[in-house]
């Protein structure tokens, strides 16, 4: 997107979107457009040339005596390497609500003692002065690191390939998903970014809005956290080739180690052993990992050896199979035991690491 278009978009629909006001463009093309921000807050709340909405316009400025009675914008940015922590009150040692990272921004609600009470999404809470931006030093951050998007406000959008109604789709969006801009082309169609190429989508099925990355609340960055540890479980580690007696040896050993446990059980003990297989620090094969000398009690015993003669059941075979084909619900662990004094991740009445 070309520098000054961004620019002079984004000054004016910064603060409307940050008050959490939807814009519609209505302009009958793109000069028409472009007057229409130039006009000011007032045609672009709105656009027909009525009477702009007084409650709005206050929702979106306030009177700063200390600035000599000028309006400013209620924007704050994060002014941070990294992220910063938002906390309940306005205190560095009052409890921690969230994170503001690098480039986010938001909403002043209230300010203090050279604290800010400020939202950005689902984050309210109080921000030390000493880490935020204000006033046009915030304007300008979020002017650089903002975006405008399209909001899609159908079903399911039409991504086409050129700017016509009868060119060939190349893609659907589904409602509520949100598409960054290129440019707005004229009354009827807006290029955007679709797959890292060019699309362009009817403007009559979507609204335009300014976008800035927001905080994370503790809980979702509980959630998130914990969503990206059951990933890394379970990422498929890669198949390795074997032949149909390594697929045995495994289902038998699986059946004398977790015969009795569930099917998460049983794969389990099958991620551990190929896990071993595929680390420099354990033999390469599947019989050379279950035969390691004090490693396997049923494999020392004989017990797998009997289990391997005789019938398996599909469950074992099932859970070799899938943990050869690179499967797992442990990550990268590489033993097991009875639960008990170890820590890990515990599945049925083992646990792993």
């Amino acid at each position: 997107m070309r520098k000054g278009y961004r620019l002079l978009l984004a000054g004016f629909i910064l603060g409307i979107c940050l008050c959490g006001l939807s814009l519609d463009v209505q302009a009958t093309s793109r000069n028409e457009y472009l007057d229409s921000l130039n006009a000011g807050v007032s045609q672009i709340v709105d656009p027909t040339g009525k009477a702009a909405n007084e409650d709005a316009i206050r929702e979106l400025t306030e009177v700063s005596e200390a600035n000599g009675g000028q309006k400013e914008t209620d924007l704050v940015m994060a002014n941070v390497q990294v992220a910063m922590n938002v906390r309940a009150e306005a205190d560095g040692e009052s409890e921690k609500v969230g994170l503001l990272y690098k480039d986010c921004g938001g909403r002043i609600l209230e300010r203090k003692d050279g604290w800010t009470r400020l939202r950005s999404g689902d984050l309210v809470g109080w921000a030390s002065d000493d880490y935020l931006l204000f006033g046009e030093d915030a304007e300008e951050l979020a002017n650089d690191v903002g975006n405008l998007i399209v909001q899609i406000e159908t079903d399911t959008l039409c991504v086409r390939k050129d700017p016509e109604s009868e060119a060939e789709a190349v893609g659907f969006i589904p409602r509520d998903e949100e598409l960054e801009i290129i440019e707005v082309l004229d009354e009827d169609w807006i290029s955007v970014d679709y797959e890292g190429e060019t699309g362009y989508v009817s403007a009559e099925y979507v609204d335009i809005d300014f976008h800035i990355d927001e905080g994370e609340t503790l809980i979702a960055i509980q959630k998130r956290e914990e969503e990206e540890r059951k990933a890394k479980l379970t990422a498929n580690r890669g198949a390795v080739v074997v032949g149909g007696d390594d697929t045995r040896l495994l289902a038998a050993l699986i059946y004398c180690e977790a015969g009795i446990e569930t099917y998460n059980g049983k794969l389990a003990v099958g991620a551990v052993v190929m896990n071993r297989v595929r680390s420099a620090a354990y033999p390469n094969t599947i019989s050379g990992v279950i035969f390691a000398s004090g490693q396997f009690t049923p494999a020392l015993n004989g017990k797998v050896a009997r289990v391997y003669g005789g019938d398996i059941p599909e469950s074992c075979w099932e859970a070799a199979r899938a943990a050869i084909n690179g499967e797992t619900n442990v990550g990268d662990a590489t033993h097991f035991r009875r639960a008990g004094n170890h820590d890990g991740l515990l599945i049925d009445r083992q646990v792993f690491w």
